[in-house]
């Protein structure tokens, strides 16, 4: 009999059971039920297949499809469902990589025939067969030598040069019936639990995404464990269509995209009022909280990139061109040029904290087949601050700006935010022990302003130059959206040879804090379209009230009460086509208009308007300086 073992499970009980128990054996001694829901385990933090065996004393939970982590094991399994379906449709394909993502599931595939949304119907269909079949995923490891001939025999070519970037000795494959993958798992029990899936495109892509490989097409899909769920996520889809910021944006004629510029953004009046109020709440805040406003470069050279640290950890993602014989790059960032301002003359400790606060206009090289709406762009303004402080000072500082942070999304219209800590990745600069003191500040600074309990921890995923506070708002469809950061840099300050002199007479070097609200302004712009779906709060709304006349008859009142509300300081358009009232209603009502002014002869007798919603709420006749109180009262109050 094998060596007992002892595993503590979450409720703090252990258990005693041979070595080289699986996890799914576990699962039968606790109960039948809990057997029959696991969908994988977790040994020591490790997310494995129920089939693992258990060597070891260890930690051990069983997910099932409550736990937040069994839904990527479950989309990576219907993954593989779709390499199975596939390779039997399209006889020779050769595979690409196939991760869950956070919306589902994506394979790439090179094809003998393209694959055709037409197509998409019938590998489903074929999904759903071998689904029924519970064809169950069975792990196994290789050698470097054996996977590469394990691939050869079935035909993936493709993956072979990549067995020798796998740091591990052991190559795990997963093979479920006729079909094999190399992969680093885990995955379900069997096919049977992924009935619940949905393709929802194809679309080109390249090998490992680089645009001088091999040309792949990628199939999207989602999977959930419930019918339930998958029917709710779908409807949330097309509500997404519904609100797509693209269409929306040329609906309110905000902004546009051109070929002529891929990923660069251009900007209408009614797109740039968006964005100036916008700026206008981040200014209002900067003002009150003792920010400076600096501008700094677009083009610098490449030395200062290299001193920096981006050279080495960004340059892929930056553009570089020559003037008179030198290197230079368009800016991927701002920090730099801040700090050379710090710099440019000597700095004591009674000017600190020193808060920079910089709307600075960026240009990072992105795929073209990722490029997104606003969402996704090559060039964007951030709305960035860099404070240079003592060690004393950050807690406060961090404080500040998370404070700053829930009131600006409150004020556009976002809940509370989600926060995350992101620790410091293996590509990491500087000190670990002035990393370790970095994430010690952050994670005081959440636990002593409101979010102790309520931080997640995300190892690894720090800036290479720090640790950083991650903001996540949740939009009207539930989906999550990193937005704001708050990173630590004892680096960058050292690098650059940054000091102040202390109240000690002696020269120090400060800290450094990298902040954005809203991060990228194109972005945040693109997500609060798709929040409100267009239908801003009246402060933020373009136009925020449109004049229409019934019959031409009342053009000169129009006209004239347009000229009020605008001298009142209100966004107004008139309309005073010959058209039918009910046709510019709906023409005001597509371009998402808080108000619209109806005006007929009885309103232009009495001097008023007669007050209507975009919702389609009434009002009824008002005076025209009711109407301002009311408007007046909304927008100062940003409600």
């Amino acid at each position: 009999m094998s060596a007992p073992i002892q595993l503590r499970l979450p409720d703090g009980s252990t258990r005693q059971v041979d070595r080289g128990t699986t996890v799914a054996e576990v699962a039968q001694g606790i109960g039948a039920g809990l057997a029959k829901a696991a969908v994988a385990g977790v040994v020591n933090g490790d997310v494995v297949e129920v089939s693992r065996p258990i060597d070891a004393d260890a930690e051990l939970r069983i997910l099932t499809a409550r736990d937040g982590e069994a839904i990527y094991v479950l989309r990576h399994s219907a993954a593989h469902l779709l390499a199975m379906a596939v390779l039997e449709l399209f006889p020779g394909t050769d595979l690409g990589f196939g991760p869950a993502t956070d919306e589902g599931f994506y394979y790439d595939f090179h094809t003998p025939t393209p694959i055709t949304e037409e197509d998409l119907p019938r590998i489903e269909e074929r999904m759903r067969r071998i689904a029924k079949e519970a064809r169950p995923f069975a792990r196994s490891a290789l050698d470097r030598e054996g996977a590469k001939d394990r691939m050869r025999e079935v035909g993936y070519e493709l993956k072979i040069p990549h067995v020798d970037e796998i740091p591990e000795d052991e190559i795990t494959f997963y093979d479920s019936g006729a079909f094999t993958d190399m992969c680093e798992g885990p995955h379900v029990p069997d096919t049977s639990l992924l009935e619940n899936i949905k393709l929802l495109s194809v679309s080109g892509a390249y090998w490992r995404g680089d645009a001088s490989g091999q040309p792949m097409q990628r199939v999207r899909g989602t999977a959930f464990f419930t019918k339930k769920e998958l029917k709710a996520h779908l409807h949330m889809l097309e509500e997404a269509k519904k609100r797509d910021h693209r269409r929306i944006g040329v609906d309110m004629d905000l902004f546009s995209l051109h070929p002529e510029g891929p990923g660069f953004p251009f900007w209408h009046p009614k797109g740039s009022v968006l964005w100036h109020e916008i700026e206008e709440v981040l200014r209002q805040e900067l003002l009150q909280r003792g920010y400076g406003e600096v501008r700094t470069p677009p083009v610098l050279s490449d030395e200062l990139w290299r001193t920096s640290g981006h050279y080495d950890h960004f340059r892929d993602n930056m553009y570089f061109l020559d003037i008179d014989d030198r290197s230079f790059a368009i800016k991927p960032m701002n920090c730099p040029g801040c700090c050379l301002i710090y710099g440019n003359r000597p700095r004591s400790y009674k000017e600190l904290p020193l808060r920079l606060a910089e709307f600075g206009h960026v240009h990072r090289h992105e795929m073209s087949g990722v490029l997104h709406g606003l969402l996704r762009v090559r060039a964007f303004t951030q709305d960035d601050a860099h404070v240079y402080c003592t060690p004393d000072q950050l807690e406060a500082e961090i404080g500040d700006m998370i404070d700053m942070t829930r009131k600006v999304y409150a004020a556009v219209g976002f809940e509370e935010p989600k926060t995350r800590l992101a620790t410091r990745p293996e590509d990491a600069m500087g000190d670990p022990e002035a990393w370790e003191r970095a994430e010690k500040a952050l994670a005081s600074a959440l636990d002593h302003h409101g979010y102790e309990g309520r931080w997640e921890l995300a190892p690894g995923e720090g800036a290479f130059y720090g640790p950083k506070i991650e903001f996540h708002v949740t939009d009207a469809l539930n989906r999550s959206w990193q937005c704001g950061t708050v990173q630590i840099d004892f680096s960058m300050p050292e690098r650059f040879g940054l000091e102040f002199t202390g109240a000690d007479g002696h020269r120090h070097t400060p800290v450094m804090i990298h902040r954005a609200i809203v991060g990228s302004m194109e972005r945040f712009i693109g997500i609060l379209i798709e929040h409100h779906a267009g239908k801003f709060p009246l402060w933020l709304a373009p136009v925020q009230a449109k004049v229409l006349s019934i019959t031409e008859a009342q053009n000169a009142y129009v006209a004239d009460v347009a000229e009020r509300l605008k001298q009142a300081g209100l966004r107004v358009e008139s309309d005073q086509r010959g058209d039918k009232i009910g046709a510019k209603i709906r023409d005001a009502t597509l371009q998402r208009v808080p108000y619209m002014l109806v005006v007929g002869g009885r309103e232009a007798e009495a001097g008023a308007v007669a007050v209507r919603e975009r919702s389609g709420k009434d009002h009824g006749p008002m005076p025209v300086e009711q109407f301002v109180a009311l408007a007046r009262e909304q927008i100062e109050a940003r409600t």
